[in-house]
């Protein structure tokens, strides 16, 4: 049974009271009564604000419901509709031109292009182990993962074979980043080092040379007695790449996360990332291995001057958003306490450690603490969050925007009026993000009652997704966001499929985009590879001033008109989606995880998390509404789909088996029966539901 405090009139989970002012609050130089008090009075403000724009959400949507119904054996008149958004406010008119005012963001986040990596605030080793990807082995990144066009590595020790492609990549690559004043890599034989930009050499400490090629470093690490270094005539034992610039600690979409427990194991984890003390001890090989986060780097320049360059990714923390609830803490009233408030506050507390230098190592050098606030549906729902951010900062006694905003743009009514979501928050944003994942659930839900939707295969392929995808880079540069802040593009979901990564995830900063999400350190140090091959600040000059693709293309509903869907057809995407569904929650119900690398149907393993969910639930929800299958079909997809998981996980010992009186089958059945209405399509109320039982025992 939870134990409550009462604090000011909130009653507290005392996990969380006990974490707030036994670990969280000391040194802060903040009173613990006034806390409390502050906290509830924010809490009074704005949660009755925060359940009118919920309820906001819902009359649009029931108002595009009825559009669509009532217009249902008519064509879709784009003129008419986008008029009919305007009329009841879901589109709002633009802006004036404007410059976004954000000041003191930190370089990796502001003038330097990267890879970002996205991890669960519950799973510490997960949370170190990206924390410590700013700097990864390329040697490690080729030789371990399918990147090369070389055989893989044969067992039983060091393939001295595939060792000598790995380094020859690696050669290639210093020659087009770093080249040599005459010759190649392949022939350097160490000593005096002349480059073709002499200026590219920064630094210098005993074993390491230190270059620099479109603002990011490469490390040279010369250790010719090792195992490597001894048969390379420079004596170069590994190529070290600055690669996870920034990371975003999770406590949304990749956690389960239902109640006081596992929320404070959240916060726990944040503040030990803003202190840098945290420490996670686990069993690898048989042996007890101890993680800890990385130090800075410290070095000489050629003239002779000591400077550290930054041993850590940049972290910003990921927030819930307006939807939900937490029972952690209740109002005086008896009702949950909104759980995107209780972050604002208890995250950016746990970050005063940071500013304050209470810990061993910085976060911000800027004085910063960066919050991503995820799923905000349009302009208002932006400027609410800004304000909340004000109200934070003058309860914790910060200076005016010291609290940074990154906006999610995944939900329609954001994408289609995103530069007043900007506007919204220009003097605290630091970042835009396209969300192709849960964009896509909310494109299918919004348009729910418009017709059948096509497969979820070809959304990638339609062209809201083309128009959302360039109006959020152009929208961006135009707010001026380059060089004040990120603009970012989704996530790369194959982490064992790296060649394949290499060929296609160039594309994100050849559309001006400076960060992107990747799935591992592995996958951020060769994603580095593509900021090396491409300027991205020089190709955001060059499209700055491009035309802002029409809102006809991004309202351009994806529905399937006139299709004839063959059986096979059918039962193919049934089953797809179901075992997506069954796969994923059944992990997220019975053990608490809410990120992990899931078998697809092809048994692919794919990042899976509430937003790929999101796809699947609403994709089967619209077929059902609109008898392109029939429930009784979804329920035989179902039955065979949990045999296949069941057999995809057999070497699970905590694995359970799906059964249909089971709490995990019951809540895949929900998430598609149920779907229709779901607020906004989201999973989040039936997943935490049904967790809480299972917890509940």
């Amino acid at each position: 049974m939870t134990e409550f405090l009462d604090r000011s009139g909130l009653s507290v989970d005392s996990r969380l009271a006990d974490f707030v002012e036994q670990r969280a609050l000391p040194g802060t130089g903040l009173d613990v009564t006034k806390f409390w008090a502050d906290f509830a009075g924010l809490l009074g403000k704005f949660a009755p604000e925060n359940a009118a724009l919920l309820a906001k959400r819902e009359d649009l949507q029931a108002q595009i419901d009825a559009w669509h119904e009532a217009r249902a054996a008519q064509a879709h008149d784009p003129g008419a509709y986008q008029a009919f958004l305007r009329e009841i406010g879901y589109l709002v008119p633009e802006p004036a031109p404007f410059q976004v005012g954000t000041q003191n963001v930190d370089p990796e986040i502001a003038t330097m292009a990267g890879p970002q990596l996205v991890v669960p605030a519950l799973n510490a080793r997960f949370a170190l182990n990206a924390a410590n990807a700013r700097w990864g082995s390329l040697y490690d990144a080729l030789y371990g993962t399918d990147a090369l066009d070389a055989p893989p590595a044969r067992p039983g020790g060091y393939d001295a074979q595939r060792g000598a492609a790995v380094i020859a990549r690696a050669k290639t690559f210093l020659d087009e980043a770093v080249p040599l004043a005459s010759g190649s890599w392949a022939d350097w034989q160490g000593g005096q080092l002349s480059l073709a930009d002499p200026a590219q050499w920064v630094g210098s400490k005993p074993g390491g040379i230190l270059l620099r090629h479109n603002g990011l470093h490469i490390e040279l690490v010369i250790d010719p007695d090792s195992a490597i270094g001894k048969s390379d005539p420079a004596g170069i034992a590994d190529v070290v790449l600055e690669a996870a610039l920034t990371t975003i600690i999770d406590l949304e979409d990749s956690v389960a996360a239902v109640d006081g427990e596992d929320k404070v194991l959240g916060y726990t984890n944040w503040l030990g990332l803003m202190r840098g003390d945290l420490v996670e001890s686990f069993a690898k090989g048989g042996q007890t291995v101890t993680r800890a986060m990385e130090a800075d780097r410290a070095w000489t320049s050629p003239s002779g001057e000591e400077f550290a360059l930054h041993g850590r990714s940049v972290m910003f923390v990921r927030n819930v958003g307006h939807l939900m609830t937490t029972p952690m803490i209740k109002l005086p009233n008896g009702a949950e306490a909104p759980e995107g408030l209780c972050d604002a506050v208890i995250t950016s507390l746990c970050s005063l450690h940071d500013l304050k230098g209470l810990g061993t190592l910085k976060n911000s050098r800027a004085g910063s603490i960066y919050i991503v606030k995820p799923k905000q549906h349009g302009p208002e729902e932006c400027g609410f969050t800004d304000r909340l951010f004000d109200a934070v900062e003058d309860m914790l006694g910060l200076a005016r925007h010291t609290m940074k905003v990154g906006v999610m743009d995944e939900e329609r009514r954001t994408s289609a009026n995103l530069a007043a979501c900007i506007h919204a928050v220009k003097d605290r944003i630091v970042f835009i993000n396209t969300g192709f994942l849960d964009r896509t659930g909310d494109e299918i839900h919004t348009s729910m009652r418009a017709g059948p939707m096509i497969p979820k295969g070809e959304m990638k392929a339609s062209d809201w997704i083309a128009s959302y995808e360039d109006r959020n880079v152009r929208i961006g540069l135009a707010c001026g966001l380059s060089g004040k802040a990120q603009i970012g593009k989704g996530m790369w979901a194959m982490p064992d499929l790296m060649k394949a990564m290499l060929e296609a995830k160039i594309g994100h900063p050849k559309s001006g985009a400076n960060t992107a999400w990747v799935p591992s350190p592995t996958a951020a140090t060769l994603h580095a590879l593509h900021y090396h091959q491409v300027d991205v600040f020089a190709r955001q000059r060059e499209i700055s001033g491009e035309a802002v693709p029409s809102l006809d293309r991004l309202l351009n509903i994806p529905v399937a008109t006139g299709r004839n869907w063959s059986e096979a057809e059918i039962t193919r995407e049934l089953d797809n989606n179901c075992q997506g569904i069954l796969g994923y929650v059944v992990r997220w119900i019975d053990q608490g995880v809410g990120c992990s690398k899931v078998p697809d149907i092809d048994d692919v393993g794919l990042m899976e998390d509430r937003a790929t969910l999101r796809i699947a639930s609403q994709a089967l929800a619209n077929w059902l509404l609109h008898g392109v299958c029939t429930p009784e079909q979804v329920d035989a997809a179902l039955t065979r789909m949990a045999a296949k998981v069941d057999a995809q996980n057999a070497g699970d010992a905590l694995y359970e088996k799906l059964t249909p009186d089971g709490i995990a089958y019951r809540a895949a059945r929900a998430l598609i029966f149920e779907g229709v209405a779901q607020p906004s399509g989201y999973t989040e109320p039936l997943l935490h539901k049904y967790r809480q039982a299972k917890k509940a025992g």
